[in-house]
Formats: structure tokens, sequence, C-alpha cells
């Protein structure tokens, strides 16, 4: 988990995870970038036998509920993979003034260049009442950006998953 203060300690539960890109950059206004995002959030929900009950992705964050062993590892694991398969769709589309944005300070990281703000911010999730306030919080996030009117009708949400609609990536429907 890098520098960050935030830990993840009783795996168990289920935990509120925000992602912040670095400087703020809206990356994922980028229909590409944001699928880049939401099929590697898919793979590790599959691979790592994560169970991921929402999602959104906002033009420069997102948000997700996570839970399972090993949920650290598997969140620098997303991170790292995302920040190298974003860096070479920017890199293959001449996209050279998002990438000078995107340029690490040399004593920060070994890496050219930093997608993801460093760490991430998991908030535990101990009850019902919480889980259900977080995910309404996840899928009225883009309504209180004034994006949408519903939360349906964003398209990088589970807020469709939750009304049974046609959805990007499948995720564990919360019955609480």
């Amino acid at each position: 988990m890098g520098r960050s203060r935030y830990k993840i300690f009783e795996e168990h539960y289920p935990y509120f995870i925000t992602n912040s890109i670095s400087k703020r950059i809206s990356l994922f206004a980028e229909p590409e970038i944001a699928e880049i995002v939401l099929d590697s959030l898919a793979y590790i929900s599959k691979n790592y036998e994560l169970r991921l009950f929402a999602y959104v992705l906002m033009h420069n964050h997102m948000h997700c509920i996570l839970e399972g062993d090993n949920l650290s590892s598997a969140v620098r694991k997303f991170k790292s993979y995302t920040a190298r398969r974003i860096i070479d769709h920017l890199t293959d589309c001449n996209r050279a003034l998002i990438l000078r944005s995107l340029l690490a300070p040399s004593s920060i990281t070994d890496s050219s260049y930093k997608v993801w703000q460093e760490g991430f911010h998991p908030k535990q999730i101990w009850d019902t009442s919480m889980m259900i306030q977080k995910i309404e919080y996840i899928h009225y996030n883009p309504v209180k950006a004034g994006f949408v009117d519903n939360p349906i009708d964003w398209r990088y949400s589970s807020a469709r998953n939750y009304e049974e609609m046609d959805s990007l990536i499948p995720v564990n429907l919360f019955e609480g």
C-alpha cells in the first residue's frame, strides 16, 4: 500500500475504497481509459476472488466496495496494471500533453509517469446501514456532480446492476 496511512486490518469486512488520478486529471472522461479500468476491476473481482458490491468511475477518481482476502495486494496490482495500460494507451494515441502532465517527480517513483495518487483510502463497512449508505453514495456521486439526473443514466456505475438493467461489468448485489 506504499506510504498510505490507511490500512486494511480485517479482511472479512467489505471496504469502501477511493482511488484518485494523479493531479486530478480527468482521464476517465475518455471511454477507452474507463474501459481499461472497468475491465481490470472485473478481472480482479473474478480472479482474486473478491466480491465487488458497487462501483462508480467519475472523471478523475473512482469509488468501489470490495471484500476479500489479500484486498490490499489486489488493489495494488489493479493500480499497477491499469497505470501501465493507461500509459500505453496514451502513448499509442500520441497524447503528449496528458503524458507530460502525468510525469512523475523522480524522487517519488522509479516510473516515468504517475497515473494514480499513492496508496488508496479504504473505509471498513461494519453493518448493513453503512453498506446501504455507501452504495447510495457511490450511485448518487454522478448526480451530485451534476452529470446526470438519475443514477442509472451514468454509464460507469453499478446503479444499473441494482435495477437489473444491462450493465458494463458484473457485481455482487447487496441484499441487506
